[in-house]
């Protein structure tokens, strides 16, 4: 059987671990690519070097992208489907009183290395008329909360561009689609609180939030549909979360 596969960023932790983990045992072949080399490492020796490639750069660093994308193996270069997974949000203040570099960090991993990455492997798709490229994106990018702003705005980018690029790529036979998870328990808060556990943790109390296999669920019903089906756009959501500010907390 012909594997089909998947490049996915931000594979070592969250959604982008469990894509990773949901497709190779379902008969994909994952390009994993991610900062820590121990993580990708791990998913090696539970799936076998025959069916994952480990890749560790920072989707920040373009020159970086374009080395590690242009590097890889002939039998492992035909890649059918993107998942651009990795982002992150930093600190939860108002706008007046915002890091510079958090802003930064924003986005140059929310937007800009969604476009580096996507401009690498695009070529490959557009030469065979045929992929999927999957933006994960938030409910931050459909609306916009109190001290989200920056965040906010990242994913607001990322709403643009999947709509956008699904245009520009649907007469090269591509796929483009957009997830906007609402709370996901994830690393996510760890990361925005900058390490404080305890605040993190209280993001997700009184109620049950999306896990990241729920996630990763969702991308494998959509790039298993068949070829004249695309789901472009998914907003998905704790039962217990109705918007992005109203949660029922028990």
């Amino acid at each position: 059987m012909n594997q089909k596969i998947a490049l996915v960023t931000g594979a070592t932790s969250g959604i982008g671990r469990a894509t990773a983990v949901s497709l190779a045992q379902n008969g994909f072949k994952i390009i994993a690519t991610g900062r820590r080399t121990e993580r990708l490492q791990e998913l090696v020796q539970q799936f076998g070097a025959e069916n994952i490639y480990p890749l560790e750069f920072d989707v920040r660093d373009k020159e970086a992208v374009r080395a590690a994308i242009a590097g890889l193996p002939a039998e492992w270069h035909s890649i059918e489907v993107l998942v651009n997974n990795a982002g992150n949000a930093h600190g939860l203040a108002p706008f007046q009183s915002g890091d510079l570099d958090d802003w930064e960090a924003m986005l140059d991993i929310n937007v800009k290395g969604l476009l580096y990455v996507t401009k690498e492997v695009l070529p490959i798709m557009i030469e065979r008329k045929a992929g999927h490229i999957i933006n994960i994106g938030s409910i931050a990018g459909k609306e916009v909360y109190a001290n989200g702003n920056v965040y906010c705005a990242s994913k607001f980018a990322v709403d643009a561009l999947s709509k956008a690029m699904r245009i520009d790529l649907v007469h090269e036979g591509i796929k483009v689609s957009e997830i906007n998870p609402g709370a996901v328990e994830t690393e996510f808060s760890e990361v925005r609180f900058k390490g404080d556990k305890e605040r993190a943790a209280n993001v997700y109390k009184g109620f049950e939030p999306l896990l990241a296999e729920d996630l990763a669920e969702l991308i494998l019903f959509m790039v298993t549909r068949p070829k004249r089906v695309n789901l472009a756009e998914v907003l998905i959501l704790p039962a217990a979360q109705a918007s992005a500010t109203i949660i029922n907390k028990q």
